[in-house]
């Protein structure tokens, strides 16, 4: 992977428009975006948000309306169920005055720092250190594993550009489960850092693709949403998917990652899957 230049971003902002570069394209057209530079930016505008009180984002739904072209972007936000423990914000994304994207946050309102004793529920979740080597359903570390090409859109895109993949289990033009390790190559607007809730609903979307279980050559298997639940942030840049998809009745699929950091688990996501022969 060639190193990005310092002013590389999954986006660029222009005025009232978020403009998609190639770093953020997807695997099946090069006029199309991946969905998880499209589930960055739904969280970049949720968290856009501002809250009286500091909250938690534990579900963040992206649906996928049609293909998002690399084409500007207009991207509103609005806030659908106020309230001061729980809320429901949302963010539309459109392009031509077309919506092609929207996304749902729920978050939820933390507890005081008083609450952090040790008998306050969540009070021992993982702050630092590695993954504990006795848990045994803790993924290998990044460090020692192996990069898989992707079998297809090899042309510049954020498979292979925009995010960084590295394996501990299976391979990318494989079948079957698969654990990844992604962090983002580049951030997703020029001058921000990635906040961890980006960071890791783009990683999340490569479920599917990594752990898939049929050939790239003769079917496409996009996945029309993506859902991830988050039960703390994640810590660092690195994001673990231990990935697997089940194909059900003919058309449709679901695609089920669970998420770690280097510090232990912090969540999952699932994904819909439309499962079509190539023509």
């Amino acid at each position: 992977m060639n190193a990005p230049a310092a002013d590389d971003a999954l986006f660029q902002l222009d005025g009232e428009h978020v403009v998609p570069t190639e770093f953020s394209r997807g695997p099946w057209t090069p006029d199309a975006l991946h969905g998880g530079p499209v589930a960055a930016l739904a969280a970049r505008a949720v968290e856009s948000i501002p809250t009286d009180e500091p909250m938690h984002v534990t579900r963040l739904t992206v649906e996928l309306l049609r293909p998002v072209p690399l084409a500007p972007l207009s991207v509103s936000t609005s806030v659908s169920r106020p309230g001061r423990k729980v809320q429901l914000v949302d963010a539309r994304i459109s392009s031509g005055g077309r919506d092609v994207a929207w996304g749902r946050a729920l978050r939820v309102r933390l507890q005081p720092s008083g609450s952090d004793s040790p008998d306050f529920p969540g009070a021992n979740s993982p702050t630092s250190g590695p993954v504990p080597g006795v848990d045994p359903g803790a993924p290998p570390a990044h460090h020692g594993g192996y990069r898989s090409p992707a079998p297809i859109g090899t042309y510049r895109a954020f498979h292979n550009a925009g995010a960084e993949l590295v394996y501990v289990a299976g391979e990318f033009d494989g079948r079957g489960p698969a654990t990844v390790w992604v962090r983002l190559a580049v951030p997703v607007v020029p001058g921000e850092e990635p906040t961890p809730l980006q960071r890791v609903v783009a990683a999340a979307d490569f479920g599917n693709g990594v752990s898939s279980e049929l050939d790239f050559a003769h079917y496409v298997f996009i996945n029309p949403d993506l859902t991830v639940y988050l039960h703390r942030p994640a810590i660092g840049d690195w994001v673990c998917l231990d990935a697997s998809t089940q194909v059900g009745i003919p058309g449709a699929g679901l695609a089920q990652s669970a998420l770690w950091d280097a510090q232990g688990p912090i969540g999952r996501s699932i994904q819909s899957l439309l499962v079509e022969r190539r023509a």
